[in-house]
Order: structure tokens, then C-alpha cells, then sequence
């Protein structure tokens, strides 16, 4: 399968670099999709749980871009690869990641302290807080809980030393939404 063959090779050629929490990029993946197979979500949400970041995969630019006052835009980046193998349940989460970090930060008391030092400076880079209109506009997204569900997976998974599953158990949820 395709998609399977180049999901692997973006995580062999940059999956070990520093995702800047102590965990490097593969490792945080795992985590995230752990959670959120954990947690009793389905396949295309696990899915784009395991791939949120697979922008950062897919660009040539160093890993230290955040601290060179330079957002990726990974997950747009992200995003659009996505669609070309998966539908919108697996690409619009992905794409909504961020804005649903935005929002978030700007809606909910106290998520803004819970936030690293590098989530503080790439929701800096990110825009900040949101205006009114942009929460609005968020919270008209179709698949914005999707997206916060995701947000909240990806600001669990960034733990040093967790053990989790390996990049082939969560292959069989990459198979069944590419199949859709």
C-alpha cells in the first residue's frame, strides 16, 4: 500500500528529530495515537491522531524552524498530503489541530497555563489567542470536536521514557481508512 510505504518512510527520515518536549517526532506520533486508541476512538480519528504532525515529516526545512521565528504551517501541510489517501475524517482533524489549540487557549480557563514552552512559542507563530470572529468561525468547523479531541491527545502525548505501541500496531487503522 502506497500510503503505508511513504508514511514510513517520512517517519525514517525525520521521525527521530527533537519534537522539542524531550520526545522526538515518532515517539510523540506513537503517544498521541495511543491515547486516542485508549480512549476508544475510531480508526480515521486514531489515524489522524498517529499523522497530526506528519507535516513536519514532509518538509525539508530544520528542526529548529520554531526558534527561527518561522511556523511550518504543518498542519496545512499535513493536511492536504492527507487527503490524497484518506478522507476528511482523517485530513480535517489534522488540519484543525492547531486552530483548536487557538481556540482552546483562548476559550478555556486554564489551558493556556497548561501549555509548554514549545506550544507557547508555536501558538505565538500560530497566531495567538483568537479574535471573536476567529472562534466563531472555528466553532462552525464540521469536524472542530474531532480537532480539540486531537489537540488534547497531542498535549498528553509528549512524555519521556513512555513505552508505548510501535508504528506497526497502529498500520491495521492506516489500511482501513485508506480503504474507504
Amino acid at each position: 500500500m502506497k500510503v503505508l510505504r511513504e508514511i514510513r518512510q517520512a517517519f525514517d527520515k525525520r521521525g527521530l528529530e527533537s519534537y522539542g518536549e524531550g520526545v522526538s517526532q515518532l515517539e510523540h506520533a506513537l503517544q498521541c495515537a495511543y491515547c486516542a486508541e485508549r480512549d476508544g476512538a475510531q480508526a480515521p480519528l486514531i489515524v489522524a491522531t498517529l499523522l497530526h504532525d506528519i507535516g513536519h515529516l514532509l518538509h525539508d526545512l530544520p528542526e529548529d524552524i520554531a526558534d527561527q521565528g518561522i511556523d511550518t504551517q504543518h498542519e496545512s501541510l499535513g493536511s492536504a498530503w492527507l487527503s490524497q489517501y484518506f478522507g476528511p475524517e482523517v485530513s480535517e482533524p489534522v488540519r484543525l489541530h492547531v486552530p483548536a489549540k487557538r481556540y482552546l487557549a483562548t476559550k478555556e480557563k486554564g489551558y493556556y497555563d497548561l501549555l509548554s514552552e514549545a506550544s507557547l512559542l508555536s501558538l505565538k507563530l500560530q497566531g495567538g489567542l483568537m479574535s471573536e470572529a476567529e472562534m466563531q468561525a472555528f466553532e462552525q468547523e464540521p469536524y472542530r470536536r474531532e480537532g480539540i479531541q486531537l489537540r488534547r491527545w497531542d498535549d498528553e502525548g509528549k512524555i519521556v521514557g513512555w513505552e508505548v505501541p510501535d508504528l506497526g500496531h497502529f498500520e491495521k487503522y492506516i489500511e482501513e481508512c485508506a480503504a474507504r
